[in-house]
């Protein structure tokens, strides 16, 4: 995003009394049509570009920006926002670093969201769609957006905390417009399910509506009822106390659905109920979308069957399936491009898929335990390479396993060299080829001379300094790295920063990186959008460092309770227009 009061000029720039015909030749376009131009362009970073012509093609792209996405929330401030660019109707803002999800953020450390609702409130009352993910989110954060935008459609919020079921009352009751609510993968304070009742009896115009991730029971009367005035509703996810007579009620009042998340998938059934829900589901003639099916057991699974056919996305990750109940389900969706399911399908479960699903493009495993190695099985590489041998198409991979080898990673790449997203993580620290010994290097260093197009790599397993040697040499359309217990000294991320010259997000934890490492990256990081490093060897002696020499960045430590004074235990380091943020928490030393 383009947040410069003024495009960029070079030195030989005209002086202020040739400015006019110097743009008038750079852009003969009348206003209105330079502005329809802009219009059949959707991305982000096409938009920015063209605002760096010339200032007619700036301030036409400021008046005619309409959508903003900001993946920083720190990297620029409202009111720059708000000055930049003044027609803004939908938003889509990020909060937390990624990491987050695995707890290595502090709590309270900032993203809040509420200072930004402020500022919109004063200078985009007209704002239709909020789409946060990872922001600190309060009731009266909540109050403020279903009371100040009287045109207010969309509300995604991805794993968000901070608010509770009553801040989505405010929005329920107040939202007399909105098409989409969408709760994903929330912490929040859940105290009762009566926050559906809150839609007015008139209220119909729901197109999204998702609350999976909600624990406490809902008012399911008033559920059915909204879903039955919503005659447009595409999306419904529902939580776990859904039972599935209820559910059943639910499909046949909105047979139109394309997305569905289910509930429980564990009650007794008559066998009229059980014929029932079966009818239900094949009667959702445009269903491509499946997920849900919490605490699932195969006697049900059949009701599943007709629906299955014409489904595009699986998402099983909390359906913990055996091989051979998953390997009939998946034997009717012979159209899935993406699968998510639990490993406790094994690779016999996998190999199925390999067989059924020829057009799979996306495959995600994650580990029912990942602390419990006993528990299961899990996937191993055999797994894995049957799913490349039959999926030709699959570009985007995330793989949980307890093991893997160096040729296992070499065939993949081989049956699969399109991979754009290529994340393995063995979930024992530091593991070798379990079947050479030998480091992990050539497997990876088969994935980034393979796949050309890689754009996102996560690595695992003993690494040495050779595996980042391959990446930063031939992974030239990398923009993010996720690193962990792996490397051999600075030479490996001095290798990646010297390489990757898309390179956007660097992320690392508990590797022997230490300062030469950071301060290698100089000239790159004002380039990038962020790095995130915790538990390696470096200073806050180097962390100032890097400030100094590089004052546009925002340097931020995070200190651990029990840490040497000198160590810099989790730092933090971004690009921003908006200088040091003025919310830092006493635990965030900014230097």
């Amino acid at each position: 995003m383009q947040t410069d009061p003024n495009p960029k000029k070079s030195k030989d720039s005209p002086s202020n009394s040739d400015s006019t015909e110097s743009t008038q030749s750079a852009s003969p376009f009348p206003d209105d049509v330079l502005g329809k131009v802009l219009s059949f362009l959707n991305s982000d970073k096409d938009r920015s570009s063209v605002s760096l012509v010339c200032k007619d093609w700036y301030n036409a792209e400021r008046w005619t920006r309409t959508k903003l996405f900001i993946g920083n929330c720190y990297s620029v401030s409202p009111e720059i926002v708000a000055t930049r660019f003044p027609k803004i109707t939908s938003v889509t803002l990020k909060g937390k670093p990624r990491f987050s999800d695995f707890n290595l953020v502090p709590q309270n450390w900032g993203a809040d969201v509420h200072y930004w609702l402020v500022m919109f409130a004063k200078v985009y009352p007209f704002l239709e769609e909020l789409r946060l993910k990872r922001m600190t989110v309060s009731d009266e954060s909540l109050e403020i957006l279903a009371t100040a935008f009287p045109g207010f459609r969309a509300l995604s919020l991805m794993s968000c905390d901070g608010f509770s079921t009553d801040g989505l009352k405010s929005v329920a009751t107040h939202c007399r417009n909105l098409t989409e609510l969408d709760i994903q993968d929330t912490d929040i304070d859940d105290f009762n399910g009566g926050w559906l009742s809150c839609f007015p009896e008139n209220f119909g115009s729901l197109e999204v509506l998702n609350f999976a991730s909600l624990d406490s029971e809902v008012n399911f009367d008033a559920l059915e009822r909204l879903v039955s005035r919503c005659k447009s509703l595409r999306v419904l996810k529902v939580n776990k106390s859904i039972t599935l007579d209820q559910l059943q009620r639910l499909l046949l009042r909105a047979p139109q659905l394309m997305e569905l998340g289910t509930g429980s998938f564990q009650q007794e059934l008559l066998p009229g109920q059980f014929g029932d829900l079966e009818s239900a589901f094949s009667n959702c003639k445009n269903l491509r979308t499946l997920s849900g099916l919490w605490e699932v057991t195969s006697v049900y699974l059949p009701v599943l069957y007709a629906a299955c056919t014409s489904l595009t996305f699986l998402n099983l990750s909390y359906a913990a399936l055996r091989s051979v109940e998953f390997g009939n389900l998946i034997a009717y969706c012979p159209n899935l491009r993406r699968l998510w399911v639990l490993d406790t399908v094994e690779d016999k479960g996998l190999e199925a898929v390999g067989s059924s699903c020829p057009l799979l493009e996306e495959l995600r495993v994650f580990p029912a335990d990942p602390f419990d190695q006993q528990l299961h099985r899990g996937v191993t590489e055999l797994g894995f390479v049957a799913v490349s041998r039959g999926c030709s198409k699959l570009h985007y991979v995330l793989y949980f396993c307890w093991q893997m080898t160096n040729a296992a990673v070499a065939t993949i790449v081989q049956n699969c060299p399109n991979f754009t997203h290529f994340r393995l993580c063995i979930m024992n620290p530091g593991r070798p080829d379990y079947l050479t010994n030998e480091p992990m290097d050539e497997a990876f260093g088969a994935v980034v001379k393979t796949c050309t197009k890689l754009q996102r790599l996560s690595v695992s397993g003993l690494l040495t300094d050779l595996t980042f040697e391959y990446i930063g040499k031939h992974a030239k359309n990398l923009e993010t790295l996720s690193v962990a217990f792996a490397g051999s000294s600075d030479l490996g991320m001095q290798c990646v920063l010297e390489g990757c010259p898309k390179l956007r997000k660097l992320e690392i934890r508990d590797c022997p990186f230490g300062n030469a490492a950071l301060l290698s990256g100089l000239e790159k990081y004002e380039k990038m959008r962020s790095l995130w490093m915790s538990s390696c060897n470096v200073t806050i002696t180097a962390c100032q460092q890097l400030a100094r020499e590089m004052p546009r960045l925002n340097v931020e430590v995070m200190k651990d309770k029990e840490s040497d004074d000198s160590q810099a235990d989790k730092v933090y380091v971004y690009r921003s227009v908006a200088g040091p943020r003025r919310d830092a928490p006493p635990f965030v030393l900014t230097l």
